[in-house]
């Protein structure tokens, strides 16, 4: 027993040692197929400055100024706070299993979907992700073009190469993008919001009734999903970046540094510019507050090509990491390696001119991804099952519930608008996933009963 004891001991420790791979230009391990060790575990701020870093972006800002455009500034506000409330729910129990486990997405989801069954849940959101990047880099075009004239077409391929450059380094650079990008919104947000209401006053905004003939365009309901869908993806991916924390604990106050905090001061920075009239088109562009800058001189104007690049390379290269690590898990290659692919692949996107079918984008998200997470976390946190299985190939019972949360979202989209899908699906998923539960359990409960009385007897 003894011997047997030490023996898995020292090929523990000899398999701990083999996940920490030598890496290109000696950068830091990524563990694509492995738990992160605890001994490569970061501080609470480390992590919170990656999360911190993504969602205080020009996107936000613009999804922040198009919802109060619709609604109105205090119906807009109360949109935003609930779906934050919901993007910190989620993303935040997700964490927590994350900074448990020190598990990626994918060795996560393969609990609970089984280990084939993962690869499907994990394909999806990772090219699904791939998108994301796709999008934002050609934000980055499109919004140079529309401030300054620059060519669009050049500047997305300039930014593009950048963005996977960035991702190529790691967790690391992210760390650093996160903490450059967030300061740097808030100085140049803040500065746009102070000489948009030097021009036109505070007191416009609490009175602003929404677009005019076009405000009722929008539900609560579907703001809601527009704020949820904004990170629906990234947040069900969140073990990407919170298994780096020390703990779940602090996986959690690095998701809620992102959801409410960074997300709610991007989108009401947004929901500013748009109320006090400060957006140039705030039906087509939202909060863009980028030419508001640019129209105060040569340095704002200077900071603010600096900011599009650095902003938008913060929320590409989280996404980009987001793919690259879930294919890598996939493909069984490394992370880096997938980082120039899928790199080259989202940027034949963006080049493409994929932004304009953003709206449809923003609706898949929402219909078909909430409910992967609210399976994940009702298997995980909520019956506590998952530690107790048996590895298995594929698990029909939470694709199950993926397809009735999915289908309950997308009835949702098409008959209750006033509803917000992203949350009607997640709430399905996870209520049938709990039923199934029930059911199943009882069965696989009476069965094993049964089969052990003959031997008990006997």
């Amino acid at each position: 027993m003894t011997t047997s004891r030490s023996t898995h001991t020292e090929s523990s420790a000899v398999a701990s040692q083999s996940a920490v791979r030598e890496e290109p230009l000696h950068l830091e391990s990524e563990f694509e197929d492995t738990p992160v060790p605890p001994s490569h575990r970061r501080s609470t701020l480390s992590i919170a400055a990656v999360w911190f870093g993504f969602p205080m972006v020009l996107t936000c800002a613009i999804f922040g100024g198009t919802i109060v455009y619709g609604l109105g500034f205090w119906k807009g506000v109360l949109a935003i706070v609930v779906g934050n409330a919901v993007l910190f729910g989620y993303v935040g129990a997700l964490s927590f299993l994350a900074g448990k486990t020190g598990k990626n997405f994918a060795l996560s989801a393969a609990e609970t979907f089984g280990g084939h069954g993962a690869k499907i849940v994990t394909g999806f959101l990772a090219t699904v992700v791939i998108g994301w990047f796709a999008f934002q880099t050609g934000l980055t075009g499109a919004t140079l073009n529309l401030s300054l004239g620059w060519n669009e077409t050049l500047i997305v391929l300039i930014a593009g190469l950048l963005y996977i450059g960035v991702t190529f380094i790691g967790i690391r650079a992210l760390t650093v993008i996160g903490m450059i990008a967030a300061p740097l919104f808030v100085a140049l947000g803040l500065t746009a919001v102070i000489l948009v209401t030097r021009d036109n006053g505070w007191g416009v905004i609490g009175s602003y009734e929404g677009g005019g003939t076009g405000a009722t365009v929008l539900s609560i309901g579907a703001a809601v999903t527009i704020v949820v869908a904004s990170f629906i993806d990234s947040g069900t991916m969140t073990a990407d970046f919170t298994r780096w924390a020390k703990g779940g604990k602090e996986a959690v106050i690095a998701a809620f540094s992102a959801f409410p905090v960074a997300n709610l001061i991007a989108m009401l920075t947004g929901a500013v510019i748009v109320a006090a009239g400060g957006a140039l088109d705030p039906a087509t562009d939202g909060g863009d507050f980028l030419p508001i800058l640019v129209d105060h001189g040569a340095v704002l104007t200077v900071l603010a090509v600096i900011f599009v690049f650095v902003n938008l390379g913060s929320v590409c290269a989280h996404c980009l990491y987001n793919g690259a690590v879930g294919w890598s898990q996939l493909v069984g290659s490394r992370m880096r390696i997938l980082t120039l692919v899928l790199g080259v692949l989202g940027l034949a996107i963006a080049l493409a001119g994929v932004w304009s079918h953003f709206p449809t984008w923003l609706n898949l998200l929402g219909i078909f991804v909430p409910s992967i997470g609210a399976v994940v976390i009702v298997d995980q946190l909520l019956t506590r099952r998952a530690g107790a299985r048996r590895p298995a190939a594929f698990r029909t019972q939470p694709f199950a519930a993926w397809i009735v949360g999915a289908a309950c979202a997308y009835a949702t989209h098409h008959w209750a608008p006033q509803l917000s899908e992203a949350v009607v699906g997640m709430i399905c998923a996870a209520a049938a996933y709990l039923l199934l539960d029930l059911v199943l359990g009882r069965r696989t409960t009476s069965e094993s009963a049964e089969s052990t009385v003959p031997e008990a007897v006997a």
